[in-house]
């Protein structure tokens, strides 16, 4: 018997595999970029809770540009959060030169419930 053989029906080649033909499926190419914090989280996240959306992400080869395009858009909003939230709430250089640990304690404030808010609205949504 061949070790492989094309099936012009469906268009698939076949493997011999002990006494059974295998078809010979792979997943598409996919470039490979980092993933950030955002995407690592996430990524976890669809694991978990979204088993189906993880799979057809995987299958179709999107899932690495999804996560990195989440990633920007997670890392865009954190920075953008961060620095309202100062100016709203008078956190500046100024103070920053006045008192140090004030400054410290506000920034670690404020970029807390940044996280929260871009957890709360895209990670985990």
């Amino acid at each position: 018997m061949e070790k492989y053989i094309y099936d012009e029906k469906n268009g698939l080649w076949y493997e011999l595999q002990g006494d059974y033909y295998i078809p010979c499926l792979k997943l598409p190419d996919e470039e490979q970029r980092p993933i950030g914090v955002w995407g690592q989280r996430h990524l976890r996240y669809l694991q978990q809770h979204r088993k189906a959306l993880y799979t057809e992400l995987q299958i179709t080869g999107k899932l690495n540009g999804y996560l990195v395009d989440l990633n920007d858009q997670a890392e865009r909003m954190f920075l953008e959060l961060v620095k309202q939230l100062a100016a709203r709430e008078g956190v500046t250089e100024q103070l920053k030169a006045q008192n140090q640990m004030l400054w410290v304690q506000r920034m670690n404030n404020i970029r807390d419930r940044a996280i929260e808010i871009v957890n709360e609205d895209l990670i985990y949504a």
